[in-house]
């Protein structure tokens, strides 16, 4: 999708309706396929999230090292609610991830739970229809295409606020037009969102998309639904989204080398990851959060 500016995809909504049918009405013009095709592949996606989040909250996604698995049954068996459910939804998901399931780059595996966890969590709690989601889906992925063109969707080159960050702007934008906020509402949703993971850096823990990235999912998910309550209620935020997308580029590419997906600072080099990794697969389990895990 040729969108370089949020700005631009903002006048295109004016004469399409929606963000959504602004980035799908681009993207049949570029790929030459017809509207109908392209929903039909969105749908296939929101397919396969859902079977991660489903897989997820049965409890049966855990990583080969050990690190994670099983939290988003212990959350959803917990609590429930929007909040709670979203979170939940958004480590199932990237549960799934980490013990290497089939998922949906949102807009990359480590960053794959935020999305999902939002707008599914939106329709079952509003009532919202199949197209409605799918059209979320567009939405979230035109959010995604500017800050691809802008700056980077990639931890190695921008620090995790270009995974978890650029994925919770999305879903903050696609959660906000999916319950009645119009371009411009969505564009101080994404901007919102987004300049509170301004600077997140991407540390994992033995270089696994594990920890921390599974529990940043619920982290960025949380960040998503505030940001959403804010601008539904008419809270502006004063950068454009635009530059705040150019504010992350600028800020990732200062990041230091071992900030940026190099497990050589940050977590990965505590005394306790240091541990986890020396003691090798599984072994998280036996200091972790409780017997369950380390009895797997």
């Amino acid at each position: 999708m040729a969108w370089s500016s949020f700005a631009d995809l903002t006048d295109a909504a004016k004469s399409t309706g929606s963000l959504a049918q602004a980035v799908i009405q681009r993207e049949s013009e570029e790929t030459g396929m017809p509207t109908a095709e392209l929903r039909m592949r969105m749908r296939e996606a929101l397919r396969v999230m859902r079977a991660a989040v489903k897989r997820g909250l049965d409890g049966d996604a855990h990583s080969l090292s050990g690190q994670v698995g099983g939290d988003a049954a212990r959350l959803a068996a917990r609590s429930s609610g929007i909040f709670a459910e979203a979170l939940a939804a958004a480590l199932a998901a990237a549960e799934v991830n980490a013990s290497m399931g089939r998922v949906v780059a949102a807009p990359t595996g480590g960053a794959s739970g935020v999305v999902p966890a939002v707008l599914l969590t939106f329709a079952e709690h509003y009532a919202k229809s199949e197209d409605d989601l799918v059209d979320a889906l567009f939405t979230a992925g035109g959010v995604g295409s500017i800050i691809a063109a802008r700056g980077t969707l990639s931890g190695a080159s921008g620090g995790c606020q270009a995974e978890i960050g650029s994925a919770t702007a999305m879903a903050a934008a696609a959660g906000t037009e999916m319950l009645g906020g119009d371009a411009t509402r969505c564009g101080h949703a994404a901007a919102l969102a987004l300049q509170g993971l301004l600077g997140l850096v991407c540390d994992p823990v033995g270089g696994l998309v594990e920890v921390p990235c599974v529990a940043r999912n619920a982290t960025g998910t949380a960040v998503a639904l505030a940001a959403i309550e804010m601008a539904l209620a008419g809270i502006s935020f004063p950068i454009p989204l635009d530059e705040v997308i150019d504010a992350q580029a600028s800020v990732g590419s200062a990041l230091p080398l071992n900030l940026r997906e190099t497990a050589r600072g940050g977590l990965a080099v505590t005394p306790s990851a240091c541990r986890i990794v020396a003691t090798g697969p599984g072994s998280a389990g036996s200091t972790a959060n409780d017997d369950s895990r380390g009895a797997r």
